[in-house]
């Protein structure tokens, strides 16, 4: 089994684009080879900030020798179709075509022979197709060549068991050399296979890993952290962003003057993230005047220059920095809102200042179901939009919230209500924390409702994989809140509340996009419990209890998963399996019966028409358990509710054992499948059971 290395050199890649490029390579590569015949054991990708490599192990000598059948066209086709399937199987005319014969007649089969090819021949032959339409978001095209790269591309090695396999791209002819870190190793140098040219790649100071030069990044800055007493603030994605910047990391350590800690943390350390790609260090509790940032190589003066320009740099961020939050704290919160009118939110809802109007009485609507001061919640709407017209969120966007907080505290407004500014955006996604105090809870969740329902006012729903406005993560937002903070909210009646907020003639909104508030609300929810069935999902939880519970109706989600999980841990039971399976023999023989008869036998059982003792105890158990289930359901006691549900299984299993169901007496028949129906309406007391899987 041969080896095939693949290698594009090319000037720098973007660090956001390698991650990408490296998943786009190993589908189109992997799809190409597979497509002509050759399978492979395993195949393994790589990016640095100047190369894109794969690695292929396993393939054969040569793809294998194919034989395959065409069916074609009716013998007695028109010509025009037996023309077209000559010409579509690469037959010289119809008599190259076998015929055989089916219950309707003869047909033509075309019985087509490709000989296999030398796995070389097909790697130069896919190669340059992926290099041609590599899916990179942005390219470019330079020189007088008409290939688009996402940068200029240099070279191409391609080494195939040892062996260069030829063909050119553009004018680029591949070849087995490549070159190491543009700086301490630019010379080109040759290699024999993936072994080979990972090490010769290290002592040329090039990592092709990226997850080992992240490693080492971090290593390195947490021991430069550790010698100074220190400890690094840990921050994945900007490692992961350090590590595609770098072929040969080094940590260096850097600092600033000590009265840029006057500004607040959030703010440093973003300006030296923004700027500078830089890390922040803590002493104990709060930032420390240091900071890390990654070399692409080893100084020959141990970095001293490096770092000097980077502390130069990083000063005069921070001095601009500290500027922007003296200029702002000039200025009071209360005065910037009524310049949000100024700020259009979306040109069908209105602005930021129509859109707080509308926060501002959900929030305080909301704030008594979650155990909030109604007042503290409508203050910190009001002001929680304010800080988007500071110059330090203008500078750095990602603080909206937080600079908020900031000024609100500066300018004596209550610390619940600053933490509710800062909170209110929260979660941000799935690994970030939602809000814990009532207040901003209360807030967080009135943002996010009213995005939602503004822009199911307008009609501006995400569609397959597109959500612009990040409704989906409003959502997950709304479900999470309610979940993990245990908020008691009626959807359906917030919603309503809401979306008659955005009826013609009301704040914000151009018109209505054609359907009522009802068919809105039904909509609206039924994305919520798409969404919640693909958190739970996530959680470990079945989908179809999702679908069970939610087919009986109900808006408060914190019920429906208690339901749900109660559900399904009554499933798991011998009882609960043994009733799904005789509840649902029950409902689909009744939907057969009521389809065939073109009626439905929802009217109660007459007890007189009981024969059997199995009829007469399943309809006292269907009683029993009704009354006892729905009790139990009401008092929010679902585990109780599945209890009472397992006491049918006996019943139901001796019923079906020992009654026949269609009896040949209409009026013991017609009963009988009145008696189903009560299972199947007893049964959904706790969920749809028609939903359920298996």
């Amino acid at each position: 089994m041969a080896e095939l290395l693949l290698e594009f050199l090319s000037e720098e890649i973007p660090a956001r684009m390698q991650g990408r490029a490296r998943d786009d390579l190993a589908r189109l590569l992997g799809n190409g080879l597979r497509g002509a015949g050759l399978e492979f054991s395993a195949i393994e990708t790589y990016a640095t900030p100047r190369r894109l490599t794969a690695v292929v192990d396993g393939l054969p000598a040569r793809s294998p020798d194919l034989r395959e059948e065409k069916k074609g066209p009716r013998v007695d086709a028109p010509d025009a179709a037996l023309q077209g399937f000559v010409k579509s199987a690469g037959l010289k005319s119809i008599e190259d075509a076998e015929t055989r014969e089916d219950k309707k007649g003869g047909y033509y089969v075309a019985l087509i022979e490709r000989a296999g090819r030398t796995t070389a021949d097909v790697v130069a032959e896919i190669v340059p197709h992926i290099v041609r339409n590599f899916p990179w978001p942005k390219s470019m095209r330079w020189g007088s060549g008409k290939l688009r790269w996402v940068r200029p591309l240099h070279s191409i090695l391609c080494i195939l068991d040892g062996k260069v396999v030829p063909f050119e791209v553009d004018g680029i002819q591949t070849n087995d050399e490549t070159r190491g870190h543009r700086f301490l190793a630019p010379k080109p140098f040759s290699v024999k296979g993936f072994k080979d040219y990972v090490q010769k790649l290290e002592k040329a100071c090039v990592v092709l890993d990226s997850a080992e030069r992240a490693s080492r990044i971090l290593q390195g800055a947490r021991k430069a952290a550790k010698t100074e007493g220190l400890t690094l603030v840990e921050d994945e994605a900007l490692l992961a962003e350090n590590a595609g910047l770098t072929e040969w990391p080094v940590a260096l350590m850097g600092g600033f003057d000590q009265s840029f800690l006057d500004v607040p943390a959030e703010v440093l350390a973003t300006a030296m993230k923004a700027h500078q790609k830089a890390f922040s260090l803590k002493k104990g509790d709060a930032l420390a005047n240091r900071f890390i940032v990654v070399a692409n190589l080893e100084a020959e003066d141990g970095g001293h220059a490096i770092t000097a320009g980077n502390e130069r740099v990083i000063a005069a961020r921070l001095a601009d920095a500290k500027f922007f939050f003296e200029q702002d704290r000039g200025i009071s919160l209360e005065d910037r809102v009524p310049k949000l009118k100024d700020i259009i939110f979306h040109e069908k809802l209105g602005s930021q200042y129509d859109r707080i109007q509308r926060v501002r009485m959900l929030a305080r609507d909301i704030a008594p179901l979650v155990g909030a001061d109604p007042d503290l919640a409508e203050r910190a709407a009001i002001l929680s939009k304010a800080d988007l017209l500071s110059d330090m969120v203008g500078e750095f966007p990602e603080l909206q919230g937080v600079m908020g907080s900031y000024y609100a505290l500066d300018q004596d407004e209550d610390p619940v209500v600053a933490a509710a500014i800062a909170k209110h955006y929260k979660p941000l996604g799935p690994g970030d924390d939602v809000p814990r105090d009532p207040v901003a809870i209360a807030v967080a969740f009135a943002d996010k409702l009213d995005t939602l329902v503004g822009f199911w006012a307008i009609d501006e729903k995400p569609t397959g994989s597109k959500d612009p406005y990040a409704l989906r993560r409003a959502a997950l937002g709304v479900i999470r809140i309610v979940l993990e903070r245990g908020a008691r909210v009626n959807l359906m009646a917030v919603l309503e509340t809401q979306l008659n907020q955005f009826k013609p003639g009301a704040r914000g909104l151009v018109r209505w996009g054609g359907r009522d508030v009802e068919q809105r609300n039904v909509d609206l929810l039924s994305f919520f419990a798409d969404r919640l069935k693909v958190y739970l999902r996530e959680q470990g939880a079945r989908h179809d209890l999702v679908d069970a519970v939610f087919a009986l109706g109900g808006d408060d989600l914190l019920l429906i998963v208690r339901r749900v999980d109660a559900l399904g841990q009554f499933l798991e039971t011998e009882d609960g399996a043994n009733l799904l399976t005789g509840t649902k023999r029950a409902i689909n023989i009744l939907r057969i019966e009521e389809k065939k008869d073109g009626r439905v036998y929802d009217q109660p059982p007459d007890p007189s028409l009981f024969h059997e003792p199995q009829e007469k105890a399943l309809a006292r158990a269907v009683d029993e358990v009704e009354q006892a289930a729905a009790s139990a359901v009401a008092n929010e006691d679902f585990e109780a509710a599945m209890a009472a549900m397992a006491l049918l299984r006996a019943p139901v299993d001796e019923f079906f054992e020992t009654v026949t169901v269609n009896a040949s007496e209409p009026e013991l028949r017609e009963n009988r499948l009145r008696l189903l129906n009560r299972i199947r309406a007893t049964t959904q007391t706790v969920a749809d059971f028609t939903k359920i899987e298996g």
